[in-house]
Order: C-alpha cells, then sequence, then structure tokens
C-alpha cells in the first residue's frame, strides 16, 4: 500500500465538485430503467431511460441495479489483515495505518462509502494505533468517509482512572465516537455510564461492545441510553440469540423503547466478544429496534477469515435469519448510515449521491451474486470491481481456435473462444460494458 493518499486515476480526492456524471440505462429497486444525472455532489435528476443527456461523463449500466451505497458501521480497523503472512507482528503505527488503509480500500471496492472504525484505546495500545487509523482517514478524503470509534479498556476499579484519561484524550485527539466494552470492564454498568457520560460532555456518539447476553445489565444499558437520547449503539448483541426467547423479546421491547441501535455481526462474533452467536435479526426487527449489520473482524486473530462485505452481510441477513432482500439491504445501508449519522440516500433529485450498481436484474439476485460494482461517492467514481466468467466448452475441437459470438440475454455478448492446446475455453459476458474510461 503507497504512502501517498490513494487517488482515482485521472482525477483528485479533493477540490472543486465533480463534473456531471449521467448514469444511463441503469435499474432500480423498484423495476423501472432509468437514466441518473449526477451534478456535483447530489443526484440532480432521474428520468426515463434515454430522456437525460450530459456534457459531462456518460455511464451505460444497462443490466446493473443502482442502490444507496452501503456503509459498514463495525470495523476493526486496527487489528484488520494481521492474520495474513507476515503481518502477524505488524503493530507499528505505520502498519496499523497501513494496514487499515487497506482495509478500508477493499471495503470501499465492495460499495461501503462510510466506515466507522473502532480503534482500542488501552494502557496497553496507548494513542497510536487511533493516530494511526485517523492518519488513514485523512488519506482516504475523496474516496470515503471513515469515522473512528476510540474504544477504552477497563473504566473502574484501579485501572479505571488511568483509562477514562486516556479516553478523554482520545476524545482531543479526534476520535469522533466514544466507544467502551463494558463485558471486560469488572463494573460492566459503571464503565457503561463512564462512556456515556464523557460523550454526553462533549456532544458524541457512543458505540458499546458488547455480548448483550445479560438481561438485567441490558436492561440498565437501555435505560442509560434513553436518558441520554439518540445516538446509542450496541453490538454484536449475539448473546440475545442464547436467551430464552421471552426475555430476549423482553430486552428488544426495552432497546427499542430506548431508541438503540443494534449492530449485529451477520458472520459472528470479533475482537472483544466472547460469543460468536449472531443477534436475533428477526425477533429486534419485530420489536421495532433499528438494525444495522456490520462485517467485524477482517483477517484478524479472531476471524482469521472475512471479507468486509457488506453485501455479504445482508446476504446472510436474508439466508439465514429471515429477512427478506430489502430489510435486508436496509441494515447495511438507510439504518447503517443512520447509526453513523450520516444523510439519508435515495435515489432521487436532491439526495446525496452516494451510490453502488451492482450487476443484477433486482435485489435478491444483486445479493445472491453480488459481482460487477461500480462505486459514487460524493458524485465521483471512486472504485470498480468486476467478474468474468469462463468454462470449458466440451463439444469443441481444441485445436480449431476458432471463435464465436453470440448476443446473451440482456444484450451482452457470449464469447466462445477455444485456446490452441488441450482445452477449449468458454468465455461467458465480461461482467460489465464499455464505457468512457474504459471497461466497466
Amino acid at each position: 500500500m503507497p504512502d501517498s493518499r490513494p487517488r482515482w486515476p485521472g482525477g483528485s480526492t479533493a477540490g472543486p465538485a465533480p463534473s456531471p456524471l449521467l448514469l444511463s440505462g441503469v435499474r432500480l429497486s423498484d423495476g423501472r430503467t432509468a437514466d441518473v444525472l449526477i451534478g456535483g455532489r447530489r443526484i440532480e435528476a432521474v428520468g426515463t431511460a434515454g430522456s437525460l443527456g450530459t456534457q459531462g461523463t456518460r455511464l451505460d449500466l444497462r443490466g446493473y441495479l443502482l442502490l444507496p451505497a452501503p456503509a459498514e458501521p463495525h470495523a476493526h480497523s486496527d487489528t484488520a489483515l494481521t492474520a495474513s503472512p507476515g503481518q502477524a507482528g505488524a503493530l507499528t503505527a505505520d502498519d496499523v495505518r497501513r494496514r487499515a488503509t487497506e482495509a478500508a480500500l477493499l471495503q470501499l471496492s465492495h460499495g461501503a462509502t462510510a466506515l466507522r472504525a473502532q480503534v482500542r484505546v488501552t494502557t496497553g495500545t496507548g494513542l497510536a494505533p487511533l493516530d494511526a487509523v485517523l492518519k488513514a482517514g485523512r488519506s482516504l478524503r475523496g474516496l470515503m468517509d471513515l469515522t473512528v470509534v476510540a474504544v477504552s479498556g477497563p473504566l473502574t476499579g484501579r485501572a479505571g482512572a488511568d483509562g477514562l484519561a486516556l479516553l478523554r484524550d482520545a476524545v482531543d485527539r479526534g476520535a469522533d465516537v466514544v466507544g467502551g466494552r463494558p463485558d471486560l470492564d469488572p463494573d460492566p454498568g459503571g464503565h457503561a455510564e463512564a462512556v456515556l457520560g464523557l460523550a454526553a460532555g462533549h456532544g458524541l456518539p457512543v458505540d458499546l461492545h458488547t455480548d448483550a447476553d445479560d438481561p438485567a445489565l441490558l436492561a440498565r444499558y437501555a435505560a442509560m441510553a434513553g436518558e441520554f437520547g439518540p445516538g446509542v449503539s450496541l453490538g454484536p448483541c449475539g448473546g440475545l440469540s442464547r436467551l430464552p426467547e421471552d426475555m430476549a423479546a423482553a430486552a428488544a421491547d426495552r432497546l427499542a423503547a430506548a431508541g438503540v441501535t443494534v449492530v449485529c455481526l451477520p458472520q459472528g462474533g470479533c475482537a472483544g466478544s466472547r460469543l460468536r452467536d449472531t443477534a436475533p435479526a428477526g425477533l429486534l426487527r419485530a420489536a421495532g429496534v433499528r438494525l444495522a449489520a456490520g462485517s467485524g473482524a477482517l483477517r484478524d486473530a479472531a476471524r482469521p477469515v472475512g471479507r468486509g462485505d457488506p453485501l455479504e452481510a445482508a446476504y446472510l441477513l436474508a439466508a439465514q435469519h429471515g429477512l427478506d432482500a430489502a430489510a435486508a439491504y436496509d441494515a447495511v445501508s438507510a439504518t447503517a448510515r443512520a447509526a453513523m449519522g450520516l444523510p439519508e440516500v435515495r435515489v432521487e433529485a436532491g439526495s446525496p449521491a452516494e451510490l453502488l450498481a451492482v450487476r443484477g436484474d433486482d435485489l435478491p439476485g444483486a445479493l445472491s451474486l453480488a459481482y460487477s460494482r461500480i462505486v459514487v461517492h460524493r458524485g465521483r467514481v471512486v472504485a470498480r470491481t468486476g467478474a468474468v466468467r469462463e468454462y470449458r466448452d466440451r463439444d469443441r475441437d481444441p485445436g480449431t481456435g476458432s471463435v464465436r459470438e453470440d448476443r446473451a440475454p440482456g444484450g451482452g455478448v457470449v464469447r466462445d473462444a477455444s485456446a490452441r492446446g488441450t482445452a477449449g475455453v468458454l468465455g461467458l459476458p465480461r461482467q460489465g460494458r464499455t464505457g468512457p474510461g474504459g471497461e466497466l
């Protein structure tokens, strides 16, 4: 990962508003095919396909579904990618900055234009990891928005005074959110109270990392959050799934009444979690709890595997937790953005131009395959990811070297090309189209 600020080829990460951008022939979630004109950092117009023109850039997005961009509400940026070969000991400030930047760009390529990074701030780590992730966030300006949660160690008992002083220093240093891990404190309730008090004094939101497997403590958190007001998130709350159904339902009712957002992790627990369960998404939504979904650990010691992909989180909610595709995607987009204090995004005039175009005809199909993505942040294309599928042609004479082209459903080209050798290859449509600046 280069030390210089990442840049999209041919553009800068800051400066004047981008030139107009027309997304042509794209499918909307309601089934319509439309042109979407982006002017500056907002959507300027949405019209029927072929009805809008532009003096700027035009992208042919036939075969793509256009969605509000997802956001990542729970990423562990300071420990990301430490399970990779040669990275286990990469804990210096420069290492943390490099890995946090690389992980954020990976998540951007999946479509997340905003990311909330959990960073440990303890007497053991000091403020160096926080400074490193803040520096990574500054280097990514113009590509995505990265905010930082300072996650404290113990705030009560003997170590409490030092921990609280360090957390205050983290806020003064630029942390955007006050976080805590009450499960790891001798006095979990006192820990949460200290976090909420510090956040209230600075006008900042709160993000508590908890398994939520103790109904009495959870009721106390909900009561404190209700007094605090909007801006409190709890996650990953996997312990709720282990409670008897009536107790879990009562806890969900309290969280809903308090206005708390639960950030679940469909891939399972992460660093600081004792449990690998996922919060009961259907039960929480039925109770009226604001449910967001994140990725959590990204290839660290707690989770050596992980994609950091919001569409995978939505897929898991739909495939394993009973949510329909729209509700599952809402958890990684609209509700995740609201939990992070970001403006609402709709594919309509006047909305912020934070968009994801993904290959597919409808949302269930896009969540099932989720390939070939184009990401728009503040009115600019900031990331593109493509995919090619190829299959062996069992009926071809491998020595002919001939090529046959046919039109595939949806207008793509099926390219059938056999190699001169032992195997013929059928190259199905490249999952993208040629547009300004090259293939999408």
